[in-house]
């Protein structure tokens, strides 16, 4: 009885940290819904707020997890449980939005997307992801579990713990590897897909967590990492916008050009 007790307080903090991140994905689904119902005729206006209501609801809950992970860093089962759960959560309610740079500079360089939309999609994530963290900032001062200190969105924890030019692998692999899936699990059934990304994202989480964090999202480092980005901006600039960005680049390369080049070049061979 005594035991748990004991473990009551922890319990309690877990349930408000996942009550916080549950009711932050409800509120923005619900400014989604009135968002497509009154800027629905202002296409650039509807798409800026869409993605920047996305950027934020994934910023938001991620700060949080990280908040959580932290709690148990011996046992990440819970932790992985948890990426795999929001993961499905954010698959499900952010249909239409990418809330990744990256992810919108693979659409515009296969075609899919105009650069004007990219831009306003670019600046919508830049502006979510850096509210995201006043946000958070704001919610922990209120205290509401003893992990909530508002002191943490001001110092640079650096989840950097290898050398840069594994750090930069690292980042370049996990966004190849990620937004391949991407691209090529499109033709699956649409529930189907959003549990394979979110085990693909669960995966790439324990694989390069302990070593570079494993975000591939360039927002999502900003707002996670922005007292980094002030100290040694350099740094994590390579890492977490260029790594993924290189990543996204080879992808293309690869799947739009090398493969291609190879199927034919094999092609010929085989009817000389």
């Amino acid at each position: 009885m005594t035991v748990l007790r004991g473990l009551w307080p922890e319990v309690q903090d877990t349930c408000t940290s996942l009550g916080l991140m549950l009711l932050l994905v409800l509120f923005m689904g619900l400014a989604r819904v009135v968002t497509r119902l009154q800027l629905h005729r202002f296409m650039m206006a509807h798409t800026f707020v869409l993605e920047f209501l996305a950027t934020f609801q994934l910023c938001c809950c991620t700060h949080e997890l990280q908040l959580l992970s932290e709690q148990e860093p011996a046992h990440p089962t819970w932790p992985l449980t948890l990426i795999y759960f929001f993961s499905l959560v954010h698959g499900l309610t952010l249909v239409g939005t990418s809330s990744n740079p990256c992810g919108v500079m693979m659409q515009m360089m296969l075609g899919g997307m105009s650069p004007e939309t990219g831009a306003i999609r670019l600046l919508a994530q830049l502006i979510g992801a850096l509210c995201s963290r006043y946000c958070i900032s704001a919610l922990w001062s209120l205290g509401l579990t003893k992990y909530h200190l508002n002191e943490r969105t001001f110092i640079c924890r650096n989840p950097i713990q290898v050398d840069l030019p594994k750090a930069v692998i690292t980042e370049a692999i996990c966004s190849f590897i990620f937004h391949s899936a991407l691209l090529h699990f499109q033709e699956i059934r649409n529930k189907l897909r959003i549990h394979l990304l979110a085990a693909l994202i669960t995966f790439l989480v324990y694989s390069g967590g302990s070593l570079t964090g494993a975000v591939f999202n360039p927002a999502l480092a900003l707002s996670l990492h922005f007292k980094c980005f002030d100290e040694a901006f350099l740094r994590f600039f390579i890492v977490y916008w260029l790594a993924p960005s290189l990543g996204i680049l080879l992808m293309i390369l690869m799947f739009s050009f090398f493969l291609p080049w190879l199927y034919n070049n094999h092609t010929i061979n085989k009817k000389e």
